[in-house]
């Protein structure tokens, strides 16, 4: 004779040996204790929390001879048979095997008939499978049945319940036991049984029932009888940690790992998402996270170093990777993208990659150190997993360099004194960085509402990494072929290379002006004018000085300093050094409009 399953044997047997559904016990108790107990019932819930077990209860009592305060004496001669399953009064259907119109009909046909006991209760379990004839064919019995008749329906997903039978019976809710309550009765069953369970072994059961009494039995029998220690399973904190660390390597080792012991992809996935939304709830609602104690530690942990930004975009990029997983040829390489993507610093492109570098960037730039990029974890062929436990090696992070001391400006020339001050040139900015230099130095640049006037070296370097990526792509497209040359009257200089780029421009100088504020905190005005330096490595903020017959002589009235100022454009110049343009140079207006539209012909000249 095979062994009967722990769940079997602790079956509740009364309304008081339920454990965590104290609504529903007390409106049955009621009702049959007061007589005024429905002609259908609707039990709805997960499953293992206690639906068919309550119908089962409630078909012992209503058939009980000695039943005393509501609940079955389980020693009369219907009591045992109902326990037995061999009593006439009591008829269970499995309604996802006889969901059509022709079980229904003979159900009906046989409702009528007489009963041993005082009613006749016909249990229907997940009663959602029922095809609409069924549905349709059990109705009117529903709505009128005989009176010594009690319908008890029971289903996991009471939405998909027609409309017209949930409004003709009382609609129970079962809940899923909180997990101090599961715990004392998980212990409670362990001694009982006998059973040397560890506590390790107790958590692991817990977390793998997930508040439902049916599986965590189930588990609690599965790690008895491997000898009360905790199977070798899978465990998703190396994903977290994989998450944590920005190791690619690390994901994917732990990925391989899984799929060698032959978990599905897709339910891979959806088990990483129901972890992350633990670690999710753990920081906005820790009072909702149905977890032991000791593991909602471990995942509160995880959530504080992780942050709500990143488990956030986690959860979404992992929701969408697994619709398109229902069709894709292979689920895994889709779910090998999305933990690179999800770990791999340069390998997300989105706002949310991109603001969770730069917080990371700040926060470690707030710290004074810098953090080297983790190398990806060797991984084995023969098992599939990382090296040194699944995790990448670390480097040491790299010695911040020194600044280069400040070249010290020699004296300028003392002007006379009337010659007015020579303005202060700013120092060259310096070209835009590529890759992740950018970002570092855009995460350096000065915060937000910080106070620092806004010069065109301070934007040149957050221009390409930052400021441009969150422009319109046209705008993008347009603005990528200028560069800011300086400041002019409290306003922004940015070149373009020629008049007709620099009209397009126009349209979306409004957008730029908003993008820089929203990076500075400060208002600015943006000035769209030609690029008239011979380079893009030149100075910006420096300006050309007229072309002199002699260059060495000096502009009279000007200063002239030795680290090589030139003169404003709007000072006085001397027109002696100016020289006439060739005539051939000068283009006519026809010839102009001949050269800005290539192929067109001249019709009518005298227009």
């Amino acid at each position: 004779m095979a062994t009967q399953s722990l769940y079997r044997r602790y079956r509740p047997r009364r309304f008081s040996e339920i454990r965590g559904q104290e609504h529903v016990v007390r409106s049955l108790r009621n009702a049959v204790i007061n007589q005024r107990e429905g002609q259908g019932y609707l039990f709805s819930g997960p499953r293992g929390t206690g639906k068919t077990s309550s119908a089962r209860i409630l078909a012992k009592v209503l058939n009980c001879t000695n039943s005393v305060d509501g609940e079955p004496c389980c020693e009369c001669p219907s009591c045992l048979a109902v326990e037995a399953g061999t009593s006439y009064d009591v008829h269970e259907l499995d309604a996802a095997s006889n969901n059509g119109v022709d079980a229904m009909r003979d159900l009906i046909e046989k409702a009528s008939l007489g009963t041993p006991g005082r009613h006749k209760v016909y249990i229907l379990d997940e009663v959602h499978m029922l095809s609409k004839g069924a549905e349709a064919a059990l109705l009117k019995t529903l709505e009128e049945p005989p009176p010594h008749v009690v319908f008890v329906l029971a289903t996991t997903d009471p939405q998909k319940v027609s409309a017209t039978i949930r409004s003709r019976v009382q609609h129970l809710e079962f809940h899923l036991l909180p997990m101090d309550e599961l715990e004392q009765h998980v212990r409670w069953v362990a001694a009982d049984a006998g059973l040397t369970v560890s506590d390790e072994a107790f958590q692991a059961v817990l977390a793998q029932g997930g508040g439902s009494a049916r599986d965590t039995l189930s588990a609690l029998e599965l790690v008895a009888a491997g000898g009360g220690e905790v199977p070798e399973t899978l465990s998703y904190d190396e994903f977290i940690e994989a998450f944590i660390a920005h190791d690619p390597g690390q994901a994917l080792a732990a990925l391989a790992h899984a799929v060698q012991q032959g978990r599905d992809p897709r339910t891979l996935a959806q088990d990483i998402v129901r972890h992350l939304r633990d670690c999710f709830l753990s920081l906005m609602a820790p009072e909702l996270v149905q977890l032991p104690d000791q593991r909602a530690g471990v995942v509160a942990d995880q959530a504080q170093r992780m942050g709500a930004a990143a488990i956030v975009r986690s959860m979404e990029k992992l929701g969408e990777i697994l619709v398109e997983m229902r069709h894709a040829p292979d689920p895994r390489l889709l779910l090998d993208v999305a933990l690179v993507q999800l770990t791999h610093e340069a390998a997300g492109s989105d706002l949310g990659a991109i603001l969770s570098r730069l917080e990371r960037l700040e926060q470690t730039v707030a710290k004074g150190a810098t953090t080297s990029a983790p190398r990806p974890a060797p991984v084995d062929p023969n098992t599939g997993r990382a090296a040194l436990g699944g995790r990448a090696l670390t480097t040491e992070p790299v010695p911040r360099a020194a600044p280069a001391p400040a070249a010290v400006a020699p004296a300028a020339v003392v002007p006379t004194a009337a010659a007015p001050p020579a303005p202060l040139t700013r120092a060259p900015a310096p070209p835009a960085p590529v890759g992740a230099d950018a970002v570092v130095a855009a995460a350096a640049a000065p915060p937000a509402g910080s106070g620092t006037a806004i010069t065109a070296a301070s934007i040149a370097a957050v221009w390409q990494p930052v400021i441009l990526p969150t422009l319109k792509p046209m705008a993008r497209a347009l603005f990528s072929a200028g560069h800011f040359q300086g400041e002019r009257n409290d306003a922004l200089v940015f070149g373009l290379p020629n008049e007709t780029h620099r009209t397009r421009c126009e349209q979306y100088r409004a957008d730029v002006e908003r993008a820089i504020e929203a990076h500075f905190g400060s208002k600015v005005q943006l000035v769209l004018v030609l690029d008239s330096s011979p380079s893009r490595d030149d100075a910006p903020s420096q300006t050309t000085s007229p072309r002199t017959s002699d260059p060495g002589a000096s502009t009279p009235g000007s200063a002239q300093t030795a680290s090589g100022a030139q003169s404003e454009p709007d000072e006085d110049i001397d027109m002696d050094d100016l020289t006439d343009a060739p005539p051939e140079s000068v283009l006519s207006p026809l010839d102009r409009l001949a050269q800005a539209f290539p192929g067109s012909k001249l019709i009518d000249e005298q227009r």
